[in-house]
């Protein structure tokens, strides 16, 4: 391109190109580029000039050169496509008539904040220092799938449009920022994002963290996941503090080696899964001051270290079949938690208490463990035949199936008592009255009771009547209590 061609907003351009210098045709600083459409030819730049300069500028000995402009209204395509690119490109609060295309590019760094733009294509981009989209108001699609990208800043940005359908302005579905595969040496920073369509990074890797916080993301009408994240790779966190999500978050099978961090976030999915980690490995899942979930949460084998939801952040409906855990906090106690494992959809599941009892060993409360495994057999009692429920209402009310060993002594007592005082005002006569010891209502009472011991005093004497039947009913209450203790206090060590 001659220069001679150039308008004056151009010439500006071209000639502050090979120093690096600054052009800015902004009327203040605190102009808003989404009136763009109609700033005149004195601050209109081609984007086929910008491309010239990028591939082909004009240099200057002993200077860098670099793409430096604030304020401009592009024109056409900016298609740097497979180019590749040396200088800056710092487009600041510029308004972009068409998408860029970017793909298969390779640029040092890549600066659009403030913008406006329909859309930006860069499959497969590479940015060795920076692609920053901060606080741009960009309509259509952001596709950065494959891209290599030092890091990627989009924090305050806007995606989409609450009226937008995707038939029209989303050609690639409900996404309006496309990352899959991409994959980010430091961090994805999108503080504040707004987006009215879905977010995805199935298969990204991060290197350092994925910082979410204070964003608002909406899933399309007609789709299910306003986050999808499946299998990300991230060197360190997600942080999602205060997120408001309208759909979805899906990051199952994801490895997040320290926080996914959801702290004072609202997650709404009502006629869906509000949250689905499901397979994934995670440091800490914090849910500390969240609203209440509303939609299903799937956390089916999913491997978390420490797991902060409080119980009251739980919706009606959950998933977690395999779900293992070695820390719960904050530390409740177990009749808070136990609740959460009858909303099991696919119903009563031994593991889901096994790794509760287990969380509470881990922290030293063993009466809580305890606890749990007895809420475990109540609830197995329940899938049972009659007669095996039956035996386990034995077990149950004589020594807590052996975890409450303390309710068989006081059925002991409670039962020695009552004949104590029985044979006491009645004693039975003797078999033999010549060779019969002295009678002794409670060693009495203790012989009926006892299977096993013997005191002598059960065979020499005989009760008639009404005290006969009581005779009897101590006897099988002392086997009843016999089997079920013995059964129990097995059970028990075993699990020891």
């Amino acid at each position: 391109m001659e220069i001679n061609d150039l308008t004056e907003a151009e010439r500006r351009v071209w000639e502050a190109f090979p120093g690096d210098e600054a052009v800015d045709f902004r009327e203040g600083p605190d102009e808003d580029p989404g009136g763009g459409a109609s700033w005149g030819p004195e601050r209109t730049v081609r984007a086929e000039v910008l491309r010239a300069l990028l591939l082909d500028g004009p240099s200057r000995d002993g200077e860098i050169a670099g793409l430096k402009v604030s304020g401009a209204r592009v024109t056409g395509q900016l298609n740097l496509k497979y180019g590749t690119v040396e200088h800056g490109i710092r487009l600041r609060a510029c308004y972009f008539e068409q998408a860029p295309e970017l793909y298969g590019a390779t640029v040092r760094a890549l600066v659009l904040s403030d913008s406006v733009l329909p859309g930006l294509s860069g499959g497969a981009l590479r940015a060795d220092l920076v692609l920053r989209l901060t606080c741009c108001r960009i309509t259509g699609p952001v596709r950065l799938p494959g891209a290599q990208v030092r890091a990627l800043f989009i924090n305050g940005a806007r995606l989409g449009s609450p009226d937008a359908s995707p038939s029209e302005e989303q050609p690639d579905g409900d996404a309006v920022l496309y990352l899959n595969h991409a994959a980010f040496t430091a961090d994805v920073w999108a503080v504040g994002l707004i987006a009215h369509g879905q977010v995805r990074l199935n298969d990204a890797t991060v290197g350092g963290q994925v910082n979410l916080d204070d964003a608002e993301l909406h899933a399309s009408p007609n789709g299910d996941y306003a986050l999808h994240a499946e299998n990300v790779s991230v060197g360190s966190d997600l942080r999602a503090m205060r997120l408001r999500a309208r759909g979805g978050v899906n990051v199952s099978g994801s490895r997040i080696p320290r926080q996914l961090n959801l702290a004072y976030a609202r997650l709404s999915h009502p006629d869906g899964q509000a949250l689905r980690t499901s397979s994934a490995a995670i440091g800490e899942l914090w849910l500390r001051e969240a609203a209440p979930i509303e939609g299903l949460v799937n956390m089916r084998r999913a491997q978390i270290d420490l797991l902060h939801v409080p119980a009251e952040v739980w919706p009606e409906h959950l998933r977690i079949d395999g779900l293992g855990y070695r820390v719960l906090a904050p530390h409740l106690p177990p009749e808070e938690r136990l609740p959460l494992l009858e909303r099991e959809e696919t119903g009563y599941l031994p593991f889901g208490y096994e790794q509760l009892a287990a969380a509470y060993r881990t922290v030293g409360d063993e009466a809580a463990a305890r606890t749990v495994q007895l809420a475990k057999l109540r609830r197995h009692r329940r899938t049972l035949p009659r007669l095996a429920r039956f035996w386990g209402l034995l077990q149950d009310g004589t020594v807590g199936y052996g975890f409450r060993p303390m309710r068989a002594a006081g059925w002991l007592v409670a039962l020695l008592l009552v004949g104590s005082v029985a044979f006491a005002l009645e004693h039975p006569a003797p078999l033999k009255a010549d060779e019969a010891p002295d009678f002794n209502p409670v060693f009495y009472t203790l012989d009926l009771l006892l299977p096993i011991i013997g005191f002598g005093q059960e065979g020499a004497f005989a009760p008639r009547g009404g005290y006969q039947w009581l005779s009897y009913l101590l006897i099988v209450t002392g086997w009843i209590l016999a089997t079920t203790t013995a059964a129990g206090v097995s059970r028990s060590l075993r699990r020891q």
